[in-house]
């Protein structure tokens, strides 16, 4: 009886979720995401070691780092994956903390905004081809089965270090 009541309770707290208990909670604790951008790789770190990578696509511009809006460069530096978006107009999405301190002060000196909302993210979801080449307006691409699999291994919080 016990045991019932256990899993009745664990299937009210899921079902009250909204599902997304499931979407939160990682199922292995990946503790680094690191973006080499001259390899279009990123991988997935735990205690050091490489678990996974993927292929990626970056900003129409690639070489560089971000400096202000429109640029469309992906930026090089530490940042956090600090919130995910299950319905993405790109099937799922992590936000990158990009800008932070210093890339506003940087873009403050240029004299331009710095651009913000860069993301790594599967493929358009309004576009059923699969996008080759860098086409992104900064943000990291990778495949839908891609975006799905770092969704379940990496939790909000996680720091991300993309270099050039």
């Amino acid at each position: 009886m016990r045991g019932l009541f256990q899993t009745l309770l664990a299937l009210i707290l899921i079902a009250g979720s909204g599902g997304q208990a499931a979407a939160a909670s990682p199922s292995t604790s990946t503790d680094l995401v690191v973006v080499m951008k001259s390899e279009r790789v990123l991988y997935l770190y735990q205690a050091g070691h490489v678990v996974a990578q993927y292929p990626v696509a970056l900003g129409a511009s690639p070489r560089g780092t971000k400096q202000m809006a429109g640029d469309n460069k992906t930026p090089i530096g530490a940042y956090t994956l600090d919130w995910r978006n299950p319905n993405s107009d790109f099937h799922r999405s992590l936000h990158i903390s990009y800008p932070d301190t210093e890339d506003r002060a940087q873009a403050a000196v240029l004299g331009v905004p710095p651009g913000s909302n860069i993301m790594i993210h599967g493929q358009p979801s309004y576009d059923d081809r699969l996008r080759t080449g860098d086409w992104t307006n900064g943000c990291i691409a990778v495949s839908d089965a891609a975006i799905d699999d770092i969704w379940s291994r990496v939790a909000d919080g996680t720091p991300i270090h993309i270099y050039p």
